[in-house]
């Protein structure tokens, strides 16, 4: 839903508080990521209710403004978000919490994968990650300059959701990727080295960089108990791999 709406985000959050059907007030989006808003930024409001509540609130569900972007769920429909919304809630603040802390827990857990999901998400983005990567460095290597760079530029979005994976975290929108690594810097990786490597790839495309981050993803991800998948890649794993030295006789 969208309309003009005159009621601000402050006045909105005293009207909220005041329902006694609202047991939660979680703020996400720019506004939940210090430095980030803009003149532009709204605030992103998830309005969590008792679950079978009446409040007339549960009517601003998708509501839009200039001001405000509102989600009205009840507390189990909360609690079950996930995918795409992950990773908003995971670095959302709580606002509001009348249900002894919950709220704040529920919030807290989104940013944490459990140990056979974070498994099984990484087994199948680092599938998807290899074979974009296969395609790239094949389609430059047999003269298709355009297709290697945009299979280049698809392969870094599967290997970003397998990286955070590896640490059991959901993987940021690429909006936030330079905010994360520089407050919560991945396991064993430069955050600044990361990006500035992945600007070049989605750049240019190159085939060389390509290689060499796949080596150091390859030797996390054979640590990390994914040997299977990048071995079902047999052969073809010599054309993704960094070049060896030369060893001059």
């Amino acid at each position: 839903m969208s309309a003009p709406h005159p009621m601000t985000y402050e006045a909105f959050l005293a009207h909220a508080t005041a329902d006694p059907d609202v047991v939660g007030l979680v703020l996400k989006g720019s506004h939940a990521h210090d430095g980030m808003p803009t003149r532009h930024s709204d605030h992103d409001v998830y309005v969590v209710v008792t679950d079978g509540a009446r409040t007339g609130l549960t009517g601003l569900d998708g509501f839009r403004s200039a001001r405000l972007d509102l989600v009205v769920v009840t507390v189990t429909e909360f609690d079950r978000l996930g995918g795409w919304e992950r990773y908003a809630i995971a670095r959302a603040r709580v606002l509001l919490d009348r249900l002894g802390g919950r709220v704040a827990r529920m919030v807290a857990a989104k940013g944490r994968l459990g140990v056979a999901e974070a498994s099984r998400v990484a087994a199948a983005r680092l599938d998807a990650y290899a074979n974009s990567h296969y395609r790239s460095l094949k389609n430059a290597r047999d003269g298709h300059p355009l297709a290697a760079r945009l299979d280049a530029a698809d392969s870094i979005g599967f290997l970003l959701e397998l990286l955070f994976a590896l640490d059991r975290r959901p993987r940021p929108y690429n909006k936030y990727l330079e905010w994360e690594l520089d407050r919560f810097p991945l396991t064993g990786w430069d955050g600044r080295e990361l990006l500035a490597t992945l600007g070049r790839i989605t750049g240019a495309g190159g085939t060389d960089v390509q290689r060499e981050l796949f080596g150091r993803v390859e030797a996390a991800a054979r640590e990390a108990g994914h040997a299977a998948t990048l071995d079902s890649w047999g052969d073809d794993l010599a054309l993704m791999r960094p070049a060896a030295p030369r060893r001059d006789l």
